[in-house]
């Protein structure tokens, strides 16, 4: 999750800490159920990054993502012969799915034998969701764990993206 992104989900924890909470998110600490997208504010210029992921079966992708990471569907375009155009977000963290279109060169990690990059999904639980992301579909590469000041696990997603899930064990780590 970008930095402003996460510091906006934090202030909003923070508000929230002296209210009950009925169960809690393993991404935030949200109620499961009516967590809202939070945007992350952008700087003056409106400058904001979010990646979009090129697979194969798109609608299957976005149904993987909603179930693995609890994603929302913010925007959707289905087109011609079932290929999709989607905007996701988990919690505030903003992401783009997009079946791959070797015309206009974006091609899906299966095409090219694997990915150029990984995605870093920072949560309150990590085992909870590397756990959920196993449960939808996902392949653990290795299990949550404490490396380089971080306590992180990583998952390869049904589509070729590997996700590495985890959290900071100390201020200023990841920021």
């Amino acid at each position: 999750m970008p930095w402003r992104a996460r510091t906006v989900v934090q202030q909003i924890l923070r508000r929230r800490a002296g209210r009950p909470q009925l169960k809690r998110d393993p991404l935030g600490g949200t109620p499961r159920g009516d967590a809202p997208v939070v945007n992350a504010k952008r700087d003056r210029r409106g400058v904001s990054l979010a990646p979009m992921l090129s697979v194969r079966r798109g609608a299957q992708a976005v149904a993987f993502y909603k179930a693995a990471f609890g994603a929302r569907e913010l925007f959707k375009i289905e087109g011609d012969g079932g290929s999709v155009v989607a905007e996701l977000a988990v919690q505030g963290a903003k992401f783009w799915v997009a079946d791959e279109s070797p015309a206009h060169l974006n091609f899906s990690p299966e095409s090219l034998g694997g990915s150029t990059t990984r995605l870093v999904l920072v949560v309150e639980d990590p085992e909870a969701v590397l756990a959920q992301a196993v449960s939808a579909g996902a392949k653990q590469i290795w299990p949550v764990r404490e490396e380089n000041g971080w306590y992180l696990g990583r998952v390869l997603d049904p589509f070729g993206h590997h996700w590495e899930i985890g959290k900071p064990l100390s201020e200023g780590v990841g920021e």
